[in-house]
């Protein structure tokens, strides 16, 4: 059955795809919201949005020098218009703190909290090991082929 048909089935859709490039772009999506809906469970579990987690990670690399609320939106995966509430809802659970700057007072920083960094430390085994059952049955090579193909395909989207 080619990919085409299979995802047609899934998408219980009668009518063929008007082109590949149609069938691909579904492909895409369809997929993506079922890797996301999947990462979703384990998220849940420490009761964190993807968003949230997201913005923890991105705190986590940012280490002791912290981030600006501007930048971490400028680093998020999916894009949140109210990244302010965000950070007040992690902030009020003791995962992030947020500080003004003695240099600029305009400036603010958020950084992760042991709190935060412990969270993250329980999340990243349960998902290295759904990442790795999720792309089970692909080779390296084919993985490598396959994030090269995604950047390709971001190549041509604007923002």
């Amino acid at each position: 059955m080619s990919m085409s048909v299979a995802l047609q089935n899934e998408l219980k859709q009668n009518k063929p795809f008007a082109n590949a490039a149609e069938a691909a772009h579904l492909a895409v999506l369809v997929t993506a919201e079922r890797l996301k809906a999947n990462a979703a469970h384990v998220f849940k579990a420490k009761e964190l949005t993807a968003a949230q987690y997201n913005v923890l990670r991105i705190l986590r690399g940012a280490g002791k020098d912290g981030i600006t609320c501007t930048e971490i939106s400028g680093r998020m995966i999916t894009r949140d218009s109210d990244i302010t509430r965000m950070l007040d809802r992690l902030e009020a659970r003791g995962l992030i703190v947020r500080q003004r700057q003695s240099d600029d007072r305009r400036v603010v920083k958020a950084f992760i909290t042991k709190a935060g960094l412990q969270l993250l430390k329980e999340l990243d085994r349960p998902l290295r090991k759904l990442v790795e059952n999720q792309m089970a049955g692909l080779s390296e090579n084919d993985l490598k082929r396959l994030v090269k193909l995604l950047d390709n395909i971001r190549g041509n989207i604007s923002e």
